[in-house]
């Protein structure tokens, strides 16, 4: 078993106000899709993207905040805050989905593309390959905050975390920024310069990133308000399930309609 570290999830703390390590690492992923997108645009020579380039960056995290936010609500703890609807708005009590972040970005990325009549599918091609960044980071954070850990074992490298009782358990959020961020990562960034039809990355996300959530989730421990949802299935398995049949769909949808795109 090994000790876990215990590290202050607060960085700086000034009266009221705090910089926390969760927090950072959100800033940290930002910053890095702010670049990476950027670069990538400027690449490909993708003119009316860069024109609107400061508007959608500004766009999706408030999409992804409010997203977030609310598939936690919905798919998590619904119930719970129907009956306490002003817990609503106390984000600092914790709770976000990522897969309500993701429909929040993807929806609304989609509307701002229609209305400016931009080309969404190479878009969402840019900022897929670069999101598993922000993922792997943000499950850092999760780490350093004691939180989102994995089910009880006897592995080695088992921990027993402060919320967790006395009980040695795996370090999923380990497991979760390894796979989610930087095998994610890697496998997109090599994929991304080969010639596919416009909205495969996107799909390549949505696939990969379900199947490494699905598998991930095996090892997680269930959230203590929900465990298993539909037999041995976790709420995260079945929203993952619809990611990755999305994800395929997608796939096989661009290949008949933009055979010859390139991205």
């Amino acid at each position: 078993m090994i000790s876990y570290p215990h590290i202050d999830p607060v960085i700086i703390g000034i009266g009221p106000l705090q910089v926390r390590w969760y927090g950072l690492m959100y800033v940290m992923g930002f910053m890095a899709t702010y670049f990476l997108v950027r670069h990538q645009i400027q690449k490909r020579g993708l003119k009316k993207l860069e024109a609107h380039f400061e508007n959608i960056n500004m766009m999706l995290i408030i999409c992804l905040v409010l997203g977030g936010r609310l598939g936690y609500v919905l798919f998590y703890n619904f119930s719970y805050y129907m009956e306490n609807p002003l817990e609503i708005l106390a984000t600092w009590h914790g709770g976000m989905s990522f897969h309500g972040a993701l429909i929040g970005i993807v929806v609304s990325g989609y509307v701002y593309a229609k209305l400016k009549k931009l080309d969404y599918w190479e878009g969402a091609d840019v900022y897929a390959v670069t999101t598993p960044i922000g993922l792997g980071l943000g499950r850092i954070g999760n780490f350093i905050n004691g939180e989102l850990f994995g089910r009880t074992t006897d592995v080695p490298w088992a921990m027993v975390f402060p919320g967790g009782g006395p009980y040695p358990r795996h370090p999923s959020q380990l497991y979760e920024c390894f796979l989610e961020g930087v095998v994610l990562f890697t496998i997109l960034w090599i994929l991304k310069d080969r010639k596919w039809p416009s909205g495969t990355m996107l799909s390549f996300y949505l696939i990969l990133y379900g199947i490494f959530r699905w598998f991930i989730e095996l090892f997680r421990e269930p959230d203590a308000n929900l465990g298993f949802v539909l037999g041995p299935l976790t709420m995260g398995q079945l929203l993952s399930t619809v990611m990755i049949v999305a994800g395929t769909a997608l796939f096989f949808y661009r290949r008949k309609v933009a055979p010859i795109a390139i991205i």
